[in-house]
């Protein structure tokens, strides 16, 4: 995931954690956990779904934010980030 443009996108919209979270009917600290792959914590499609709609994100957004194609070294356990190639 790339925690970053979400981000971007949320201060964009006047969002932060917890406004985002009282949106998705999800608690600060879950929001959290979420945007920060805490302990594998991944959104669900429906909220990916509300999130595209309330920053009114295109498919490309949508793929670049959640579906990020690097593999950062944290999830690889190695010393350079891995692209991940497109077929």
């Amino acid at each position: 995931m790339n925690t970053v443009l979400l981000r971007s996108k949320m201060v964009l919209h006047g969002d932060n954690n917890s406004t985002l979270g009282q949106f998705l009917g999800l608690s600060y600290q879950t929001t959290s956990a979420k945007i920060n792959n805490t302990n594998g914590a991944e959104f669900t499609q429906g909220e990916i779904l509300k999130i595209k709609k309330r920053y009114n994100l295109t498919a490309e957004e949508v793929d670049e934010i959640f579906f990020n194609l690097e593999v950062s070294q944290k999830d690889t356990k190695q010393s350079d980030t891995v692209q991940i190639e497109r077929r």
